[in-house]
């Protein structure tokens, strides 16, 4: 894929969805993935490269047992705020492992370092797979080697797969947008289908776009962009030792510097969460084992904070999932969920659509036709809107359902 397929106009917004999306289409990018033997068969070690030093920001899981990667990413990113490669392995995490897991991100960071010929804090790792099992660095070191002969324009595909765990595909969007009459593009690609729960989740996520920016404004955009996006995303409610989503702006759009004051700030803006939405989407659509994409909308909140606490405490309940897959217009449990979400709802004044047919009205239950609320739910979107009449703050969260499929993954995860 290069990304220049056919492009859906979205006049609304002021940008183009890319058809054939890819990560290497800004300008700067290339990548590329390889199989290392840290997985049987499949590519598992994967890397972007930006031909110039890239703004570059990420933010990370907030468990406590942070993965060795993350440490050695923030580290890089602390010396200068600009990246040239991230280098991605599967199959294996490298967390909770102690000294040695640290020396053997910062290996993996010189390794690289040195076969690109640039400075080792321009390098950012990460990994994701396996917990609590050391890194085969003889094979990291090795697959390094050939990793950096193939890495090019047309490496997105091998890059996507490389990063897969147990996804069921891969999963990339991209846009193009003017700024100043010059295009300029942004493009994403991501991994994630179980332990999804983000502050973060089992998820990684890369952005590249070649707008011009600066490394604090980029930084505090994808923090904003990713409490709207990646963590409204859930799968089971587990968030992972391994989750960050980065991103690198290699600044060849040649346009004058984005910031907030940027007379078309809102528009890249826009464009660069359009693309982080639709990634954390089909993370959730790609959960482990799941049939069906789970949509929440909240609507008259009081806050934008009970806003996002209602609509993935719905998005994220076990009952509430098993409804969905059961198509049971059980609409108690989506009550239930709401209730316990946040304490401050008020319990007389709630209404509830399972796609567009009212099924509670005033906390009240309505008259509703049962198959064709089951024809609502059987579809490959489920869609729940929650009015909570006690204010103008709205949010939106994604989940999916659980199924029997999901225990059977994770039941031999390392078997």
């Amino acid at each position: 894929m290069n990304g220049q397929g056919t492009q859906a106009i979205a006049a609304e917004t002021g940008f183009e969805v890319v058809a054939e999306p890819s990560v290497t289409s800004p300008s700067g990018f290339v990548a590329g993935g390889v199989h290392a033997g840290l997985k049987r068969k499949k590519r598992d070690l994967g890397m972007i490269f930006c031909e110039v030093p890239a703004s570059a920001a990420a933010v990370y899981t907030m468990n406590a047992f942070q993965a060795a990667p993350l440490k050695v990413t923030r580290d890089s990113l602390a010396v200068e705020g600009k990246l040239q490669a991230v280098v991605v392995n599967s199959g294996n995490a490298n967390a909770c492992t102690g000294e040695r897991g640290w020396e053997d991100a910062l290996k993996t960071r010189r390794e690289a370092a040195g076969l690109l010929g640039i400075p080792e804090h321009r390098v950012a790792v990460a990994s994701t797979g396996v917990i609590g099992e050391f890194l085969p660095m003889d094979r990291m070191v090795e697959g390094l080697g050939r990793l950096v002969k193939e890495v090019g324009k047309e490496g997105h595909l091998p890059f996507c797969e490389s990063i897969l765990t147990t996804d069921t595909c891969t999963k990339a969007a991209e846009v193009v947008l003017r700024v100043e009459g010059r295009p300029v593009r942004i493009a994403g690609a991501a991994k994630g289908s179980g332990m999804i729960h983000p502050r973060m989740a089992t998820m990684l996520a890369f952005l590249t776009t070649d707008a011009v920016i600066d490394p604090r404004h980029l930084q505090h955009l994808l923090r904003e962009v990713t409490d709207e996006t990646f963590n409204m995303i859930t799968v089971d409610g587990d968030c992972s030792t391994n989750d960050m989503v980065l991103a690198m702006a290699s600044g060849r759009a040649g346009h004058s510097p984005l910031h907030p004051d940027h007379p078309e700030w809102a528009a890249f803006r826009a464009a660069f969460a359009h693309v982080a939405r639709e990634l954390a989407k089909m993370i959730a659509r790609d959960g482990e084992g799941a049939t069906r994409l789970v949509e929440v909308k909240v609507t008259g909140a009081a806050s934008r904070e009970m806003a996002r606490r209602v609509a993935k405490g719905v998005a994220g309940s076990n009952l509430v999932k098993s409804a969905v897959y059961g198509a049971d217009a059980n609409w108690g449990r989506v009550f239930c969920a709401i209730g316990y979400s946040d304490p401050e709802v008020r319990t007389d004044a709630v209404d509830l659509y399972i796609g567009d047919i009212p099924v509670v009205r005033g906390s009240r239950p309505v008259a509703f036709d049962e198959e064709q609320v089951q024809a609502r739910m059987k579809e490959e979107k489920v869609n729940f809107l929650i009015d909570l009449r006690q204010g103008e703050h709205e949010a939106v969260a994604w989940g999916c359902d659980l199924t029997y499929e999901y225990v059977r993954i994770n039941a031999c995860y390392r078997t």
